[in-house]
């Protein structure tokens, strides 16, 4: 138990520095731009989605969270969100090194994600834009202060930034510590054992791995692939899915439950139908 609450605390310090920094920027957007720069910036996400595909190979669960603060701020579009999402690595990238995998195979699996990212946040940007055009021209971006009613915002951007980051950190503490304590219980032999014993449904089984709101579900993904437990195909479509923290913080700060939950249903979508096609096709890692 006392390794699992040090693992806890570990996990969750290291994202301290993304919050801070996001929740600095959002103060700063809000309280101290003009509605037109407000705009602007907002505008400016039509690149979103690059940028984001970009920005989420890097092995950090900070981006996600990072995103998903400014998302629920409508600070970045949802395009973009999903594709920070869908191209995230979180832990894949330090064990593929740690293990010596090929780094023509690294490369590989990188570039799927940030493609099949990059193109999901495009394409869902562009939808939206056509869809609820006369709505997005008039949504504005989101005073986080005002929707929670912490009236924190009266004590300068750094105070609020400092206090926004404490609450959201012990909420990503508390999650992280059911989510390990599961996982210690569960035990990954059990999970490697139930994809050996249903190949057929890997990517569909991956994509609910990928679900768990922590780092630790690129862990067992990427754990079992070297294992030659599952297919890459199979590990792309739970990596995709997997967006570390990022969808536990998404609850917790985009009231609405409905979107939150629609949001959720089309990552596990992009990400199991990916890993169904790349299969099908046969491409090779």
């Amino acid at each position: 138990m006392i390794e699992i609450l040090q693992d806890t605390l570990v996990d969750s310090i290291k994202l301290l520095p993304f919050l801070f920094i996001t929740y600095l920027i959002m103060e700063y957007i809000e309280h101290k731009t003009s509605e037109k720069s407000k705009q602007a910036v907002k505008k400016s996400g039509k690149f979103g989605p690059l940028i984001g595909s970009i920005l989420g190979i890097f092995p950090q669960c900070g981006f996600s969270v990072s995103a998903t603060n400014l998302y629920s701020a409508r600070v970045i579009t949802l395009g973009t969100l999903i594709s920070v999402y869908l191209s995230t690595s979180d832990e894949m990238l330090p064990i593929f090194i740690s293990e010596a995998v090929p780094i023509s195979i690294i490369l590989k699996i990188l570039a799927t994600k940030l493609v099949i990212g990059m193109i999901a946040g495009f394409i869902i940007d562009f939808v939206l834009r056509i869809i609820k055009k006369q709505n997005q021209e008039n949504e504005k971006i989101v005073d986080i202060c005002e929707k929670e009613h912490c009236h924190c915002d009266e004590k300068g951007i750094l105070k609020s930034a400092i206090k926004h980051t404490i609450n959201i950190f012990i909420f990503i503490v508390i999650i992280t510590l059911v989510i390990n304590v599961l996982i210690y219980f569960v035990g990954e032999d059990l999970i490697a054992k139930f994809f050996e014993t249903n190949t057929i449904l890997g990517p569909i089984i991956a994509g609910l791995i990928g679900l768990i709101p922590n780092c630790a579900s690129s862990v067992i993904l990427t754990g079992l692939y070297i294992e030659n437990v599952i297919s890459a195909a199979t590990m792309i479509s739970g990596l995709l899915v997997g967006a570390g923290v990022g969808l536990a913080v998404l609850f917790k700060t985009n009231k609405g439950i409905k979107e939150n939950i629609k949001i959720v249903g089309v990552l596990y979508l992009i990400g199991v139908l990916s890993g169904i096609v790349i299969q099908i096709i046969g491409i090779k890692y």
